[in-house]
């Protein structure tokens, strides 16, 4: 999983690149969103990633019924 914060602010850049924050999930400075890393996701992070920080973190370890 990828956690991908906000760390700039998109006053004053163009509108692909509001754009692109704003389908990563992200509106205020600060706001984070989970992805599963994917060529379309890594895309958008790339494209925006002079706004962003990206962390990875470890997957989710499901738990189920076991018997």
């Amino acid at each position: 999983m990828l956690k991908v914060t906000l760390k700039k602010s998109v006053i004053g850049y163009n509108r692909r690149q509001r754009a692109t924050v704003r389908a990563l999930g992200l509106n205020k400075v600060g706001s984070w969103h989970l992805h599963v890393p994917s060529e379309s996701v890594l895309g958008m992070i790339r494209s925006v990633r002079h706004l962003v920080s990206v962390e990875e973190l470890p997957e989710p370890v499901e738990v189920g019924n076991e018997a």
